[in-house]
């Protein structure tokens, strides 16, 4: 085979091997809201094969669901909004150069917070001024969930190629336009990984807020667990499930998107 016909054999070859791999991750990224749609329809049919009693459908009913299920996401969304504001600003602090000495102690200190027990963290800070109720939940969700964002926002900093930072120092650029031209953009699909961890995190350990009074899906669950219900108890924790489910689909999603456009 001739050189120019090996190079186009080459190109072809690494040309498709972005397009298998993209096929790939389309077919795995359909997986989860499957799984999803296929537990729910699996948890409600035995769930009418058992027969509710009129207390189980006090609790699991559409309308009152529907309620908890949007406080969930509440909770979820402004914890991880939270975390977000908090945890790239800090992130993107600790990776340079000058805050080398800082870098392990601030992301030891994050990692000390997340191992903390989620419920325990929550109870606490229900004594604190800020009482019971949807902030406290918050709080406690978002420093619990801030080691994943901050450490990938160091990673994904740390790992962009220092010949790229100095070409771009080298053409002119100053140390801020630096950072938000080049090393942004190219960590960015590190930080949205970060990002996907969190959102999963904080939409399991939402349900515990309800121990504050902040509602969500805990709601029903604690409800029918207090009654001695195990069936309204398994269908609570499978909407739970289902939405932790869909919520690492929607992230998937994104990130995915985010790696193609930067790749």
């Amino acid at each position: 085979m001739s050189a120019p016909a090996a190079e186009a054999a080459s190109g072809t070859a690494v040309a498709d091997a972005p397009r298998r791999q993209r096929a790939k991750l389309d077919k795995s990224l359909i997986a989860n809201p499957l799984i999803a749609l296929v537990g729910l329809v699996g948890v409600f049919a035995y769930a009418g094969s058992q027969g509710l009693d009129a207390v189980e459908q006090s609790v699991i009913n559409p309308a009152a669901l529907a309620v908890r299920l949007w406080e969930h996401m509440i909770l979820t969304g402004l914890s991880t909004l939270v975390v977000i504001v908090i945890a790239i600003p800090a992130g993107i602090a600790i990776s340079r150069p000058a805050a080398g000495r800082i870098q392990r102690p601030v992301l030891a200190g994050a990692g000390f917070m997340q191992a903390l027990p989620a419920f325990g963290v929550i109870v606490l800070l229900a004594f604190s001024p800020l009482g019971l109720g949807l902030p406290t939940a918050v709080v406690a969700l978002a420093l619990a969930a801030l080691l994943p964002v901050l450490t990938n926002t160091v990673v994904g900093l740390q790992q962009v190629d220092r010949s790229l930072i100095e070409a771009a120092r080298g053409i002119g650029m100053s140390a801020r336009q630096t950072l938000i031209r080049v090393e942004l953009p190219l960590a960015t699909p590190v930080m949205v990984a970060g990002v996907r961890v969190a959102l999963v995190l904080n939409v399991g350990t939402a349900a515990l807020a309800t121990f504050i009074g902040a509602g969500g899906l805990g709601e029903p669950i604690k409800g029918m667990l207090e009654l001695g219900r195990p069936t309204g108890t398994l269908v609570a924790a499978a909407i739970v499930a289902a939405l932790a489910l869909i919520v690492v689909w929607l992230a998937g999603l994104a990130e995915y998107a985010v790696r193609r456009n930067s790749g």
